[in-house]
């Protein structure tokens, strides 16, 4: 499959450029926090929405006979063509400027950056970098770079590591819930996500060659923000990076994590072994 991708081909979509615009609802807020375990509460307009609520806001609607094998549609549009079948949340960088309240009326304005292809333990990796404003009636409220990684079907993939890893970090901060199918569905609906990984586990086990159903990168990057949050008094971060370390798989316990370092904050999910699957560095 790598021997087709063409660097220079895809780097064409670099510039490309997209918008979308959505509502903040009152049942929109009220699954996302059940969804992060908060109080659900009964939320009215001009209250605030979770820190991460854009990525439920706009997603785009293909119907069912565009739509890949992995549930993603097919390749091409706004994101290039990426000849990879394998399509992830690597992570990113979110500056949060304000709160998204119920009622207000998000525009999302996205933007390719870049596109890189480089070598790893599985096979060719490429990367997409896409940047996006959401901004509402009072400006910005949330800038972000989201990437994404594209990689090639490799049997390798979920086996149990070569080496022993190391002691798992220590942490000032933490909580820790369950993470079950009925949790992953929930986020696939708030998100209109139908990449199968999240759900189908006869697909994540027996195609993709996964242990079992995969935990959403935004879903991890969304407990993370919401954790430093109310760390904070409520305050989210001013800028918070983060990237993936290793898949986080359903059935079993996971944990948020925080420790204070340097005026900001390491903060990072973990699995039941206590082993971060993703890390992340906020500044305020």
């Amino acid at each position: 499959m790598s021997d087709k991708l063409d660097l220079d081909h895809l780097r064409q979509w670099i510039g490309k450029t997209t918008e979308a615009s959505d509502v903040v609802t009152k049942y929109l807020v009220m699954g996302l926090r059940a969804t992060l375990f908060q109080e659900i509460g009964e939320p009215k307009a001009g209250d605030a929405a979770p820190w991460t609520t854009h990525w439920c806001l706009a997603q785009p609607v293909f119907p069912m006979s565009q739509l890949g094998p992995d549930g993603h549609p097919t390749r091409g549009g706004f994101l290039p063509p990426v000849p990879l079948p394998r399509r992830m949340w690597a992570g990113g960088e979110l500056e949060f400027f304000d709160s998204l309240r119920i009622g207000d009326e998000a525009k999302r304005t996205s933007k390719i950056v870049d596109v890189t292809v480089k070598s790893g333990s599985t096979g060719t990796l490429c990367f997409v970098s896409v940047n996006h404003e959401v901004t509402t009636s009072r400006g910005l409220a949330v800038r972000e770079r989201q990437d994404i990684v594209y990689r090639e079907m490799t049997s390798t993939q979920g086996a149990a590591p070569a080496k022993e890893p190391p002691p798992p970090p220590v942490a000032q901060h933490r909580e820790s819930h369950v993470s079950d199918p009925v949790l992953l569905f929930r986020y696939s609906a708030l998100t209109f996500n139908g990449h199968r990984i999240h759900y189908d586990r006869d697909y994540v086990t027996k195609v993709e060659g996964y242990p079992g159903l995969i935990f959403h990168g935004p879903l991890q990057a969304s407990f993370i923000v919401e954790f430093a949050a109310k760390l904070r008094g409520g305050k989210p971060p001013k800028k918070l990076a983060y990237r993936g370390v290793q898949p986080l798989f359903e059935g079993s316990e996971f944990s948020i994590n925080a420790s204070d370092k340097d005026g900001g904050m390491e903060l990072w999910t973990a699995n039941a072994e206590g082993q971060p699957t993703m890390k992340g560095t906020a500044t305020w």
